[in-house]
């Protein structure tokens, strides 16, 4: 038995090979392999990093992987983009320059790694330091006329800079800065922090602790100084046929002053503007009036405001009845009759448009284009000669139109 073994293991190990090799192209077949590159980027994770080290480079994000792998592995991988991970290993780097290549490890098989872009990372690791700095504000503009800021309180004073060797000493200052133009209410915000090296430029690739600052800013009203409303006093009416849509004035607030601070004191709150004269106008008004203010008070900065009124026309409509209906483009030996022969209108627009509107200046017609012999429903056409004037309705907006060969008269009413 053994010597029949012996003699023939050989055709026993080409038997085994052909077997698994048919396998194979049967699974490989039936499961074919491909090449493609992740539809979507693999982020980089970053492990084993010692706490005391910084990475000061820049490191991709994100890498782009090529994998060959059986349909059915695509299927998962597709299916869940966590399969497939791309690690960048630190444990035991200590500071200074390294290219080290990144790890792709793939939790599904079978999968053979193509290509991954980029493969080979370099980094440089610093030390981490840290530094502690004095938070400046920094101010800039003027209050309103009139106003005056306190005493400001900055919430912390002091901060933490913590980063890459390199970078932390390039800093020299943390700022808070405030734009206090035309300020006239107290300053109550959180603003953030701004680090800064020595030609006030901002450094990148550094933290800052805390991040942001409370500050408050008092500002209050001098003496003799006061904010009040203005009111636009309007007299007369606009044209018959127009209304007053808006009426605005700028500024809606204004500064008065009076050396007796007793004067503005006693103001209302609110003071008047010279009468602007509508003059029954007919369109948009825009000019400049004076304020009209008790003896002793002043106006500060601009002497006149602005007045913006909008005057547009009253819409309205009318109906137009009995129009006739003109017959236009019928074919050529063809005579036609419509009913009904008039119809009614309805039109909108402009009031003042509408009062001079005529029947002259309204055309109704039904187009027999292309029309044959018989009877046939029509829709009427409306035109009108004056613009802005819209047709809302026409009643009826369908007419029948009998059309017929010989001597029959065509109604063509005139309008």
């Amino acid at each position: 038995m053994f010597r029949w073994i012996s003699e023939n293991y050989r055709t026993f190990l080409w038997a085994l090979a052909l077997s698994i090799a048919v396998w194979v192209a049967a699974v490989t077949s039936a499961d074919p392999d491909e090449t493609r590159v992740l539809s979507s980027a693999v982020p980089v994770q970053v492990i084993g990093q010692d706490p005391s080290l910084v990475i000061s480079s820049d490191i991709p994000k994100e890498v782009e992987v090529t994998l060959r792998a059986p349909h059915s592995v695509w299927g998962l991988i597709e299916a869940d983009p966590q399969i497939v991970q791309a690690i960048l290993d630190l444990s035991g780097l200590s500071s200074g320059e390294h290219s080290i290549n990144l790890q792709i490890q793939i939790s599904a098989r079978p999968v053979q790694i193509v290509s991954v872009g980029p493969h080979i990372i370099t980094f440089t690791l610093e030390p981490l330091t840290t530094q502690a700095l004095n938070v400046d504000l920094s101010l800039s503009g003027e209050a309103a006329i009139g106003y005056q800021v306190g005493e400001t309180t900055l919430e912390p004073v002091e901060v933490v800079v913590a980063g890459a060797q390199s970078q932390v000493k390039k800093v020299t200052r943390a700022r808070v800065s405030i734009n206090l133009s035309g300020i006239r209410e107290n300053f109550d915000q959180i603003l953030s922090i701004e680090i800064l090296d020595e030609n006030g430029q901002n450094v990148d690739g550094v933290t800052v602790s805390p991040d942001s600052a409370h500050v408050t800013l008092p500002v209050s009203q001098q003496g003799g100084y006061r904010d009040v409303a203005v009111k636009a006093l309007v007299v007369g009416r606009v044209a018959s046929g127009y209304r007053l849509t808006d009426i605005s004035v700028f500024p809606p607030v204004v500064t008065v002053f009076a050396a007796d601070p007793e004067l503005v004191n006693t103001l209302p709150g609110v003071v008047e503007t010279q009468p602007l004269e509508l003059q029954s106008a007919k369109e948009d008004i825009s000019t400049r009036v004076a304020l009209n203010l008790p003896e002793g008070i002043s106006i500060v900065g601009e002497q006149t405001v602005l007045i913006q009124a909008g005057v547009s026309p009253i819409e309205s409509s009318v109906t137009l009845a009995g129009e006739k209906v003109e017959i236009v483009n019928i074919g050529d030996g063809l005579s036609a009759q419509v009913s009904p022969a008039t119809v009614d209108v309805i039109v909108s627009g402009p009031l003042p448009l509408l009062d001079t509107l005529t029947r002259q200046d309204v055309r109704v017609t039904v187009d027999l284009t292309n029309l044959e012999v018989g009877t046939h429903q029509v829709n009427a056409k409306v035109e009108v000669l004056i613009s802005d004037v819209v047709v809302e309705s026409i009643l009826p907006n369908t007419i029948e139109v009998v059309i017929a060969l010989g001597d029959t008269p065509t109604i063509t009413p005139t309008p």
